[in-house]
């Protein structure tokens, strides 16, 4: 073996692993170990590799020349399992063996194997590691023993040192193909539409869902794809991402053409280390754009009639009011008389029906340009631009006279169809739109009450529209004080004429309190109440917070004889609120027992067996009933007869003037008799002076209401339940807060 060695080694092999791919690379390991068996003369050179610590060793690569390899497969050389010299290449030394008969006694299967292949040295170099590349180099000669020389060892650690770099380089080219054909395939495999985009924004590497649902093709223009006027939002979002200012942007655009997707949100995102091509993502968002339209239809229209809602007709009324400018404006309110008889005998589908009907003969019989909406249920409202007062009564008598003939068919039933209709002048000047609105529903009203079938024009003159305007605020000061909690409990006492009682009989009042501090007549508000079917939600409110009240002043409360509480007719004809008052009353069973609840005999004849069913409720409860407002209406004993009642109240017209009046005299002494014969007391009302108070007890009444006894008060101001005769003292009052 010649001892000149030259640096030609490393030359020959970096010409050899420069001529091909790194992919390719280890595929010339066999002409390299050949090379250096050439140029280092020995007989032989092979690769080892394993794990880390080589405990797990092949041969990778072994070149013996020809005449040494006895036609044996160079590749299965066995040595490496045995396990003497897996000891030996474990550590990581130098095994440099001159002549392998020198092997020991317990090596002989590595020394005949070795025999075998006429292996007279051999040579080992440590393990080199690169990345996650672990090889040791060796080298045989078969032709003689040898010498390993230092330059050879020198030149043979080079050489290991190139086909260890040459081996993990092609490991890592075999890792980076197998890590881009997967992601390659993950990228061609997700659900959404995905490519990459060039410099020039073009289109590149499209995956199967961008093949299938977007109207482009390798190469093709971004910018083809969208409307010209969506150029300039789409050139900032990639230059946002292209510039570093966002990681990720995306914007959502029409497309240009016509096509299954309407609308795509494109998301763009960098590469590590490549800011010209961009991640994009593109998601059919077209669904959402379609569910928005709808949503905005189904917002500012009606979807039984197809005209503009309530929303949208206040909008239009709102936009109206910020112009400003001089056009005459006229806002109708169109109210179906008797809708609820043909939802009643013919049905929902029926009134459904005649709803679209009347909503397209409206739109026929205003002018062109007027906005006809349907503001909800069987109410429409009209718009009519350039209107005066004159024009508007025009319409309106138009329109009334030919909706009057309008014959409304259903399964063979004939309806006969009428609206009442309120006009009111759009004031320009107004803060809000709220006031046209609720003068235009106000003259509604008062034309359904003179009879419906026609029109009224409003106008803050006329005192029958100022009152139902008035109760329309109302009912909305109502709202908001039930919301507010703005109202406040008072009292009155009813004394006792001819009995001794140790406790005050009170009956409960209302007030509402306005956020200035005005006190609101109840002579206001509580018809509004009835009228806008916010009546039974008072009711709540009273009897709640004076059981309230009851709980946190018990003491003064066992001290009462009775509490009485209206309670109206509304609230007696809604089931929700009599379950709601039979489960209250029920929670307050230290409470009850001094709870009187007062009905209108108007309320009680006109919904009798509802008012049979609250005595059911009281009853069992202990709780009284008294018939407030007696006379007052068509009254008759037989309904007396069948609510059993505790108290009558005598309607105060026959009180006011019993001193004078023989008529009022015999009528309130024949309900005294009644009373004795039937078991119910006597209350009188509106007892303005101890005279009437003395006329009364005459007449055998046994409880007396009014201002000469006391003028109502705030229950919070009642400290006392004790009871003084009130015609023995005039103080009573001071007497009720001192105590």
């Amino acid at each position: 073996m010649s001892d000149g060695l030259t640096n030609s080694l490393q030359q020959a092999l970096v010409t050899i692993f420069s001529e091909t791919p790194l992919e390719t690379l280890e595929q010339n390991v066999d002409r390299a170990l050949e090379t250096i068996t050439l140029q280092l003369h020995c007989d032989g050179v092979f690769v080892l590799t394993g794990s880390q610590s080589l405990d797990h060793l092949r041969t990778r690569n072994l070149y013996l020349k020809p005449q040494f390899t006895q036609g044996q497969q160079t590749r299965v050389w066995p040595l490496a399992r045995m396990p003497f010299f897996r000891s030996l290449v474990r550590s990581p030394r130098l095994l440099n063996l001159p002549d392998v008969n020198t092997l020991p006694a317990d090596a002989q299967a590595e020394r005949a194997l070795l025999r075998d292949w006429n292996v007279k040295s051999l040579l080992v170099l440590p393990p080199v590691v690169f990345g996650e590349t672990r090889i040791a180099l060796g080298a045989v000669n078969c032709s003689e023993c040898c010498e390993w020389s230092d330059e050879f060892i020198h030149e043979f650690n080079h050489a290991a040192v190139m086909i260890g770099s040459a081996m993990e380089l092609t490991r890592i080219a075999h890792d980076m193909l197998a890590s881009e054909h997967k992601y390659r395939e993950v990228f061609n495999q997700l659900p959404l539409a995905c490519a990459l985009l060039d410099k020039h924004n073009q289109l590149a590497m499209l995956n199967k869902v961008a093949q299938q649902t977007l109207p482009v093709q390798h190469g093709y223009d971004l910018f083809c794809m969208v409307r010209e006027e969506e150029h300039a939002m789409l050139t900032d979002t990639l230059h946002m991402v292209r510039e570093g200012v966002l990681g990720q942007a995306w914007c959502e655009l029409p497309l240009k053409s016509v096509h299954q997707l309407d609308w795509l949100r494109l998301s763009f995102s960098q590469i590590h280390g490549d800011r010209d091509t961009l991640v994009m993502i593109a998601e059919d968002v077209s669904e959402k754009y379609r569910l928005a339209d709808e949503l905005s239809f189904h917002a500012n229209y009606d979807a039984l009639t197809g005209l503009p809602n309530r929303l949208h007709f206040e909008a239009l009324l709102d936009n109206l009011l910020q112009a400003r400018d001089d056009m005459p404006t006229c806002v109708a309110f169109v109210d179906v008389d008797q809708f609820q008889v043909i939802n009643n005998i013919s049905g929902h589908q029926a009134g459904d029906k005649l709803l679209c009907q009347l909503a397209l003969r409206l739109k026929q019989l205003v002018r062109k340009g007027d906005i006809v909406a349907r503001l909800g249920g069987d109410e429409f409202g009209i718009l009519m631009h350039y209107c005066n007062v004159d024009s508007a009564q025009h319409i309106a008598t138009r329109i009334c006279t030919q909706l009057a003939s309008h014959e409304f068919v259903w399964e063979n039933r004939c309806h006969n169809v009428s609206v009442s209709m309120g006009i009111a002048k759009f004031d320009k000047s107004a803060t809000d739109i709220y006031t046209v609105m609720s003068q235009a529903d106000a003259a509604c009203r008062l034309a359904k009450d003179q009879g419906r079938n026609g029109w009224h024009l409003y106008s803050a003159k006329d005192p029958k529209m100022t009152r139902l305007y008035t109760e329309m605020m109302a009912s909305v000061d109502i709202v908001s004080a039930l919301a507010l909690n703005q109202f406040e409990l008072y009292f009155q006492t009813i004394a006792p004429l001819n009995r001794e009682e140790s406790g005050l009989h009170l009956e409960i009042l209302l007030r509402m309190v306005q956020s200035n501090g005005t006190i609101v007549s109840p002579a206001i508000f509580l018809p509004a109440a009835e009228r806008y079917n916010l009546a039974s939600k008072v009711d709540l409110w009273v009897i709640d917070n004076l059981l309230k009240w009851g709980s946190c002043h018990l003491a003064l409360w066992q001290q009462l004889d009775l509490v009485s509480v209206n309670l109206s007719a509304t609230s007696l004809g809604d089931r929700e609120f009599m379950n709601w008052l039979e489960m209250r009353l029920m929670t307050e069973p230290e409470l009850v027992d001094k709870l009187c609840i007062e009905i209108t005999e108007t309320a009680a004849v006109s919904q009798l067996d509802q008012a049979t069913k609250l005595i059911e409720v009281l009853r069992p409860l202990k709780c009284k009933l008294a018939l407030d407002d007696f006379g007052a209406g068509f009254s008759s004993f037989a309904y007396l007869k069948r609510l059993n009642v505790d108290f009558v109240k005598v309607d105060g017209q026959f009180v006011i003037n019993i001193c004078d009046d023989p008529a009022d005299q015999a009528i309130v002494k024949a309900i005294c008799q009644l009373g004795q014969d039937m078991g119910f007391d006597v209350v009188a009302e509106f007892v303005e002076s101890q005279e009437i108070g003395l006329k009364l007890q005459a007449l055998g009444v046994d409880y007396a209401q009014g201002y000469a006894i006391n003028k109502p008060m705030r229950l919070s101001e009642l400290h006392s339940g004790l009871s003084q005769p009130w015609l023995q003292t005039h103080d009573t009052l001071a007497a009720y807060i001192n105590l």
